[in-house]
């Protein structure tokens, strides 16, 4: 075996032992970042979105269907909700969903070049959703006390 063969099969190694759960929460509060931040700009101290983010909704992002002000309260409050959810680790498939279910809105009508962001945020959360959130969350707590 050659030096470069072993050291690529110890990289390998090391790389596998790395727990899924460090992994998942990883991802869990990577993609609650960007929507936790996405938030913060849409909200006063007191949590009441700011007349800037109906105007927002109004005029730039014209989410079909849904009434601009609704859908204001909607994915402001799916962002600041989902983000500790997935943080914390509760709910997490269903949160994920609810996530890609609003990138894809964003990705298809409100900013369809976004998809190089878009594509990495729905990478990390098909991964919760297809593997879940971890051990490190409190739905590994929650389905371990019921079986």
């Amino acid at each position: 075996m050659s030096i470069l063969t072993e050291w690529l099969e110890r990289g390998r190694r090391l790389a596998e032992s790395v727990p899924y759960s460090a992994v998942a929460l990883v991802a869990r509060i990577s993609v609650a970042s960007v929507f936790w931040r996405s938030a913060q700009t849409k909200v006063d101290e007191t949590l009441q979105l700011k007349n800037s983010t109906f105007f927002l909704f109004r005029e730039e992002y014209k989410v079909p269907i849904i009434p601009p002000d609704i859908a204001a309260y909607l994915a402001t409050y799916q962002e600041l909700i989902g983000s500790v959810l997935l943080v914390v680790g509760i709910a997490t498939r269903l949160t994920a969903l609810a996530f890609i279910g609003m990138v894809a809105v964003i990705q298809i009508f409100v900013f369809p070049n976004g998809w190089p962001d878009h594509i990495l945020w729905f990478a990390l959360l098909f991964l919760l959703v297809a593997r879940g959130p971890g051990a490190i969350s409190l739905d590994h707590l929650i389905w371990r006390r019921t079986k």
